[in-house]
């Protein structure tokens, strides 16, 4: 249906945001449910982010999602956080709630956590336990470190940050999630030795998106075996060059599309209150350009 003066708006903020499935996947379960509501992806540059929040309660905006590079900048200015959100320190999920008086209030949560884990229950017997290395310590990464230590207890989670003493303080703030004290931070040199001995890598970097497809966020393809489990979070393109490089040298991989569509459901009840149609949003995913 046309936009009209009753349409409920969500938005996604980050920078860039030109590459994102977001939009497609939203709209194709809006129309799909009958929704009179529309996903829109806003370019917000670092100096507008405040802007830009405190707009949704203006506009009457049902929420929005928050995409790089401001996941971790967002929290302080929502009103509430969800454990998770709180426990992750960055979110990517806003949902307007009615607030006190005539002030609608901003709730910042973390999908990325359940969203990150779906593709990998299936394995979790293989996982349980196992040495894990995460590439990068950015918002992204922390929810995944979150995750880890909740869903697996890694026997060693090694963090690769190209700052190591820049995430030490969040690292540190980790060990109340860290009862085994697995975690440990490395920079890309020092950390050989941990991926080759992980069964499990995630890269939690944007190197390799689009348009910057030749990067890689680990340019020691030879450390990967027939043992590991590489899994990219970046969606676009599918296939990065580090999956095609861990494949290529028989590991198995996974692309970030099955997340994206995870924290998508995540987010889409919370604003709309209905199950994301996951069928309509695989075939618009499918068949749109």
């Amino acid at each position: 249906m046309p936009p009209d003066a009753r349409t409920r708006f969500v938005f996604l903020l980050g920078d860039p945001v030109a590459h994102s499935l977001s939009p497609r996947m939203h709209n194709a379960a809006f129309r799909h449910q009958g929704l009179n509501w529309v996903y829109l992806a806003a370019r917000v540059p670092a100096d507008a982010l405040a802007e830009a929040v405190q707009g949704l309660r203006a506009l009457g905006a049902a929420g929005a999602n928050v995409t790089l590079p401001h996941k971790q900048a967002v929290v302080p200015l929502m009103d509430t956080l969800s454990p998770a959100a709180e426990a992750v320190g960055a979110v990517n999920t806003i949902v307007v709630r009615p607030g006190d008086g005539s002030r609608p209030g901003l709730h910042g949560d973390n999908t990325d956590v359940a969203g990150f884990l779906a593709p990998l229950e299936p394995r979790a017997a293989d996982l349980t336990g196992q040495p894990m290395t995460v590439l990068g310590a950015g918002g992204a990464a922390r929810a995944v470190v979150y995750a880890l230590l909740r869903a697996f207890r890694p026997a060693r989670l090694t963090v690769v940050a190209r700052s190591p003493e820049r995430a030490r303080p969040w690292l540190d703030a980790f060990a109340r999630h860290d009862p085994d004290a697995a975690l440990t931070l490395a920079s890309p040199p020092a950390a050989r030795d941990a991926v080759r001995a992980s069964r499990l890598v995630v890269n939690a970097t944007p190197a390799g998106m689009h348009p910057h497809i030749d990067q890689t966020p680990w340019p020691y393809p030879d450390d990967f075996t027939e043992r590991h489990l590489v899994y990219d979070l970046i969606y676009t393109p599918e296939q990065t060059r580090l999956l095609r490089e861990a494949a290529a040298r028989g590991a198995a991989t996974l692309g970030g599309l099955a997340m994206l569509i995870g924290q998508a459901a995540a987010a889409y009840r919370q604003w709309t209150g209905r199950p994301m149609p996951l069928d309509a949003v695989r075939a618009a995913l499918r068949t749109e350009p």
